[in-house]
C-alpha cells in the first residue's frame, strides 16, 4: 500500500516504512506529524478532493539540517558585471511510520 502526500507545496510517494526528505517543518526532533492524503493505493485506488477524508499518514522526524551548497553565478561578457551567491536549501528528514486508510 502507498499513498500520496503533500508537503511544502510538493508531493510525495511514500508507504510505511520509508524515509524522505521534505521541506523544513515547524517541529522538534523526535515529535509525531501527520500529512493530508491527496490518493491511497491498495487494493483498490482512492483520489481525494483535494484529500482523502480520515486518511492520514504518520511519520517521525528523524532530523533537521541544510543541503548541499548551490552556487549561482551571474555574468555579462565585456560589462565589468559578475555576481556569486550561494544557497542551502533546510530540509527535515522524516520517516513514516504508518499510512492509515
Amino acid at each position: 500500500m502507498y499513498a500520496i502526500i503533500a508537503t511544502g507545496g510538493k508531493q510525495y510517494k511514500v508507504s510505511e516504512g520509508d524515509t524522505i526528505y521534505v521541506e523544513k517543518l515547524e517541529a522538534p526532533v523526535g515529535e509525531v506529524v501527520t500529512f493530508p492524503v491527496l490518493m491511497l493505493s491498495g487494493e483498490t485506488i482512492a483520489v481525494g478532493d483535494p484529500t482523502i477524508e480520515g486518511a492520514c499518514v504518520t511519520g517521525k522526524i528523524l532530523q533537521h539540517g541544510r543541503g548541499e551548497k548551490i552556487r549561482i553565478l551571474k555574468y555579462k561578457s565585456k560589462k565589468n558585471y559578475r555576481r556569486k551567491a550561494g544557497h542551502r536549501q533546510p530540509f527535515t528528514k522524516v520517516e513514516i511510520t504508518g499510512v492509515n486508510a
